[in-house]
């Protein structure tokens, strides 16, 4: 099993996208659910780290990114096969 690390930067992100939703959808309970489901989404990560997509952009698979599509949002985390922790250091893309 692998463990998930966030960078701070990851999580303002992810704060960013949730406060946008409640405050374009004026429902804090719609912004809730997407958390939810981009929380799932990125803890299946512990069990299946390979379960997203190899990079389209040679760059980002030299350094060894994978990505992973939840909703209109894109996850970039990596892999760390050695220490078997999955370094989520993901950005979100809208």
């Amino acid at each position: 099993m692998y463990k998930i690390l966030r960078t701070d930067k990851a999580e303002d992100q992810l704060r960013d996208i949730i406060y946008y939703i409640a405050d374009e959808s004026g429902d804090i309970d719609v912004a809730l659910k997407y958390l939810d489901k981009l929380e799932e989404a990125i803890n299946q990560l512990e069990e299946f780290p390979n379960s997203g997509s190899v990079p389209r952009y040679s760059i980002l698979k030299k350094q060894g990114y994978r990505v992973l599509i939840v909703g209109n949002h894109i996850v970039f985390y990596k892999v760390d096969e050695k220490n078997k922790v999955d370094k989520d250091c993901y950005r979100f893309s809208p």
